[in-house]
């Protein structure tokens, strides 16, 4: 697929790289329902695309996201608000934050954050599933959800405790104060801070030396094997996993090419897709329901 059309996000497929960009500039690309779903649907046909090996997520303009959009005023975050009334094939009483972030954590495809400005409540809670985030020195964060009278979203007080270890984790949500790139980095939210003028660029070529060096397929059982054994109970588990991982990608033709690739001195070009090559083991679990 070489190009999918949106109303409120941006897809740009560069090679082997999906630029994903959230685009309401005007409203400093507040997360709207309509964005939620046009996210989650983009990420289905990165998905559903081995053209796709690696996305980057950014903001159009001066923010990444600002936050829910608020504009019905007091009545936001009102779930028996008319407007918050489920929409058809929705399950009634589900924050649409967290179907957002389960979906980014479901992800066969390398998730990779680049945040260009503020990035506040749902803005910043929807960057934590994603794999590596890269700031521009004049972003901001906050996790203001106790300042506006409700608790985190889209599943943040599972991941964000994980991402930044449960003393940042409280110190940055129950204040819900706003903090600048440089806390951010300090604190482990973002692994790199940039100068503005390079970040897409930083973040892309990230993306591209996954998409260009690794092997899809072991990238997407990484990814897998590394978030979801953040609440396994024993090493035990990640040992058995990875053991049937080693048997299956060890006789692969991409475990081939690898070694191949590598003797001879010259870039690896794997045959295996993650449409088609995934081991008879995945997915090795069932996700629970939410009621």
């Amino acid at each position: 697929m070489s190009e999918a059309v949106f109303e409120t996000i941006r897809w740009d497929l560069s090679g082997p790289v999906l630029t994903l960009t959230l685009y309401r500039p005007e409203k400093l690309n507040a997360m709207t329902r309509l964005m939620r779903r046009e996210l989650c649907r983009a990420l289905d046909l990165a998905d559903a695309d081995d053209a796709v090996r690696a996305i980057v997520v950014t903001g159009a303009g001066r923010a990444f996201c600002a936050g829910f959009d608020l504009s019905e005023g007091a009545r936001a975050f009102d779930t028996s608000s008319p407007a918050r009334a489920p929409e058809p094939g929705e399950e009634p009483g589900r924050d649409g934050g967290g179907v957002l972030a389960l979906r980014l954590f479901a992800c066969t495809k390398p998730l990779i954050g680049a945040i260009n400005g503020a990035a506040v409540g749902i803005g910043a809670s929807m960057l934590l599933p994603m794999d590596v985030r890269i700031a521009s020195s004049d972003a901001r964060f906050g996790f203001v959800f106790a300042r506006r009278g409700v608790v985190p979203d889209a599943c943040a007080s599972w991941f964000l405790p994980r991402v930044a270890g449960i003393s940042k984790a409280l110190e940055w949500s129950l204040g819900g104060t706003v903090f600048d790139a440089a806390e951010a980095l300090a604190g482990g939210l973002v692994s790199q801070v940039c100068e503005p003028g390079e970040l897409l660029a930083r973040a892309q070529a990230k993306a591209l030396d996954i998409a260009e060096n690794a092997a899809p397929v072991s990238v997407a059982l990484t990814r897998q094997l590394m978030w979801r054994m953040l609440g396994a109970s024993h090493p035990m588990e990640a040992h058995r996993l990875e053991s049937a991982g080693l048997e299956s990608r060890g006789g692969s033709a991409d475990s081939a090419e690898g070694v191949t690739s590598f003797k001879e001195k010259r870039p690896a070009r794997f045959p295996d897709k993650v449409s088609t090559g995934m081991p008879d083991f995945y997915p090795w679990w069932t996700d629970p329901a939410f009621t």
